[in-house]
């Protein structure tokens, strides 16, 4: 069985795991903020030694690939990139958006009955979102959004919707009462959740360019109102 690390650095919180397979060995999570290049390398080292293993054992490292934080993707990245180059293994990247819905599918009774609403902040009424069905099917793609009080007025009118992340209050804010509206708080991107998808990239050798890989940054933003857009 594979023994992947995974990373996950794109927001706030910086947290590492390690998988035999699909076995959780075990995970360390630092919620520091602007902390994560100092403290990256000495998680992955300590945790490594608490689960009985070396940085030679690893068979890939898996790194969460945004959107997000762009120093934490950058860290992330960088310190995966690293690894890989200097054991010689393969890099897979995980959508950070996937993976924040994959926290919430696993735990939703019937979840296809929803569509799925991951939104991480960005600034303003600015987020990071896509719309997901509960196989993790794209049904909105990938996206900067400028929230608007009709952003996904017409999937509303025809689906229920769960939204979460960093970034689900301040829609919650300017949406007016909505029962096909669902919101979960406190829902944070998981290393955990990242090396369960990564398994399967692993398996199908989805693996990324260590020399050319760059994280999904999505620096730009729509310059018109997400309602315009995200129906």
């Amino acid at each position: 069985m594979p023994l992947l690390l995974a990373l996950e650095t794109s927001s706030s919180v910086c947290s590492i795991a390690l998988y035999k397979g699909e076995h959780l060995l075990g995970a360390s999570e630092l919620r520091i903020e602007k902390s994560h290049s100092s403290h990256i390398t000495v998680m992955i080292e300590q945790l490594l030694e608490n689960c009985g293993m070396k940085l030679m054992d690893l068979s890939a490292i898996a790194v969460s690939g945004g959107p997000g934080s762009y120093t934490g993707l950058r860290i992330g990245s960088s310190t995966a990139k690293g690894l890989c180059y200097s054991l010689e293994i393969p890099l897979l990247e995980v959508s950070t958006l996937h993976a924040l819905a994959a926290q919430v599918i696993n735990v939703t009774p019937n979840p296809e009955q929803f569509l799925f609403c991951p939104m991480l902040d960005a600034r303003r009424l600015e987020v990071y979102t896509c719309l997901l069905t509960n196989q993790l099917d794209e049904v909105e793609p990938i996206a900067p959004l400028i929230l608007a009080e009709d952003t996904f007025k017409e999937k509303l009118a025809a689906y229920k919707v769960i939204f979460f992340g960093s970034g689900a209050p301040k829609y919650k804010e300017l949406l007016p009462e909505n029962t096909n509206a669902l919101f979960i708080q406190d829902v944070q991107p998981s290393s955990i959740t990242i090396g369960k998808l990564a398994l399967a990239k692993y398996e199908q050798k989805a693996f990324e360019d260590v020399a050319y890989y760059e994280p999904f940054y999505l620096k730009d933003v729509y310059i018109t109102s997400a309602g315009k857009s995200a129906n």
